[in-house]
């Protein structure tokens, strides 16, 4: 079927046999949800997500690491140093390393100076204050986990922006097409009216001035029709930017595909009280997004407060000469090479401002939310109290539309039996006319506002 319109949307239509084809609300949205350039890019959220999260679980990778560097000057070898090593990082701060040096040559620092069979280490490294809790590499990762969460949810928002755009524009269209429709059968009635009037006065049975007040309403329908024609064009436009084809190419919009009927039903609503909306908004796509964020602060704030501690490192480092390329023969618990180091700033100035700052942007990201989810209540319940309205308005625009029609054939039945006038038979023309046309309005606006409940509620996109 999706296939079929969009072949539909992209063909040469003939002048003399235009086969119509319904583009429904819901083919619409299918069309776009698979090949708009926002849906596809939405697809793209959860993958950014999850190379997010393969980046920070890289900062604890292994490390291997080799370097040799040697000198020669007037024949000699001045020296060869070579360390050949691996590190591995852990959870909790504590890195684990082992390596291999070998260094000689004649004029070698006596410091750098080891056993010709080189020399195996193998210890760790770990931070006793600044780091033991958490640290950089910790915080990175868990926040790409929060971050990988929330892409999930922000798919959500994109698409469901996306849906509640095109189809706002769908119902715009909707009702620029039948207004249209509407307006043409007037006119036709009015230009076979004139041209009946016509015949009739060239043979004296009507005054003149009958067929210029009947030319008047062709040249004010005319006139009118013109106008939703314009508003049609305009609408059809904006629809045509959100169909594209499945190779990234908008289509062209064909005049031969046309809304759903002006007939269909109402759209409904569920209805849903105070305490079951406040429960709704608890998982709603904004506020999850707007948690994550408050999490990920939150693992911030606790990376600053870490950071007033002092920095103690501790190394320690096993030594032992390799016999036979076996670095634990001979291994001697004496045989060792260990270190500390500490470092404070004194006053702390710059990490008790940072934490400062850290506590007022998530202050800031928490009254975010609650006022996001103070608006989207107040928004949710607005629209469902303008859609009940419109349902209200549409059962009594239903019963105008019937009684203004039932008038209307009166009026030309005594029009008939020459009991009525042209002036009142235009009048109650018009009547009716705009009887259908705000009837028709009412349509449109029960399914944007039913539209905008879904939108402000995030049910668009499930």
């Amino acid at each position: 079927m999706i296939k079929q319109l969009l072949f539909l949307l992209v063909a040469c239509t003939s002048y003399f046999a235009k086969s119509q084809q319904v583009l429904s609300e819901e083919v619409f949205k299918e069309i776009m949800l698979r090949n708009h350039p926002l849906a596809k890019q939405a697809d793209l959220i959860p993958q950014m997500g999850q190379s997010t999260l393969l980046k920070a679980k890289g900062g604890f990778d292994p490390k291997l690491n080799f370097g040799n560097e040697q000198k020669y000057y007037n024949g000699y070898q001045y020296y060869s140093m070579m360390n050949t090593g691996l590190k591995v990082p852990t959870w909790y701060g504590i890195e684990v390393k082992t390596g291999f040096d070998s260094n000689r040559g004649t004029y070698l620092n006596p410091e750098a100076s080891l056993p010709d069979g080189g020399l195996w280490y193998g210890g760790i490294s770990m931070n006793l204050g600044q780091g033991l809790i958490i640290d950089q590499r910790r915080a990175d990762l868990f926040k790409a986990r929060k971050f990988n969460e929330s892409t999930t949810y922000e798919k959500i928002i994109q698409l469901n922006e996306l849906v509640y755009k095109g189809g706002y524009t769908y119902w715009d269209w909707f009702f620029s097409f039948h207004a249209q429709q509407i307006l043409k059968e007037a006119l036709e009635a009015a230009n076979q009216r004139y041209n009946a009037i016509k015949r009739t006065a060239e043979l004296g049975d009507r005054p003149q001035i009958d067929v210029v007040e009947a030319g008047i309403q062709v040249q004010n329908r005319t006139a009118l029709l013109k106008e939703y024609e314009k508003e049609y064009m305009v609408s059809s436009s904006e629809l045509g930017v959100y169909l594209w084809n499945e190779k990234n190419e908008p289509l062209e919009f064909a005049e031969a595909t046309i809304p759903k009927s002006k007939d269909s039903i109402f759209t409904s609503i569920p209805q849903i009280d105070d305490k079951q909306l406040d429960e709704s908004l608890e998982n709603h796509p904004y506020l999850k997004v707007a948690d994550f964020k408050i999490e990920m602060l939150g693992i911030d704030q606790r990376l600053k407060k870490e950071m007033l501690k002092p920095q103690l490192n501790l190394q320690y480092n096993l030594l032992n000469e390799p016999v036979n390329y076996n670095p634990f023969n001979q291994l001697s618990i004496n045989n060792y090479k260990w270190g500390v180091n500490f470092e404070m700033p004194l006053f702390l100035r710059k990490e008790r401002g940072d934490l400062a700052m850290g506590t007022l942007k998530l202050q800031e990201a928490e009254l975010n939310r609650d006022n996001k989810k103070a608006e989207l209540k107040n928004k949710i319940q607005s629209a469902l109290l303008e859609w009940r309205n419109s349902v209200q308005q549409l059962e009594i625009y239903a019963q105008s539309v019937q009684d203004t029609k039932k008038l209307l054939d009166a009026e030309r039945d005594l029009f008939v039996n020459g009991e009525s006038s042209l002036f009142l038979i235009n009048a109650r023309e018009m009547s009716y006319i705009q009887a259908c046309l705000k009837y028709l309005e009412l349509q449109t606006k029960n399914k944007q506002v039913a539209l905008s409940y879904n939108y402000y509620a995030a049910k668009l996109v499930q």
